[in-house]
């Protein structure tokens, strides 16, 4: 019977850590601090892979080899890119 009181006061205490750190994270997001990893293309790289793409010159290898990234990558660079049309900058 202890050792049930023990182990509710830990998942009490388990529970207030992830609330909190879940509230710290929402505040970082909000004041924008927290964004996350950022693609490996810059925006410039990413609007000129996509421009080489659609010239129809250059395959996908072509372009894992010119940027030095993966396949999935290019792939994904080439679809955020359609998403916005253009990047940011």
């Amino acid at each position: 019977m202890f050792f049930n009181i023990l182990a509710t006061f830990a998942e009490f205490e388990a529970d207030l850590i992830r609330m909190r750190t879940g509230e710290g994270m929402a505040i970082a997001r909000a004041k924008g601090k927290l964004s996350g990893k950022q693609p490996k293309p810059s925006n410039r790289q990413s609007r000129e892979l996509r421009r080489m793409y659609d010239t129809g010159d250059y395959s996908v290898s072509d372009l894992e080899e010119v940027f030095s990234v993966s396949r999935p990558t290019v792939y994904r660079t080439l679809q955020r890119v359609r998403k916005r049309g253009r990047l940011w900058n």
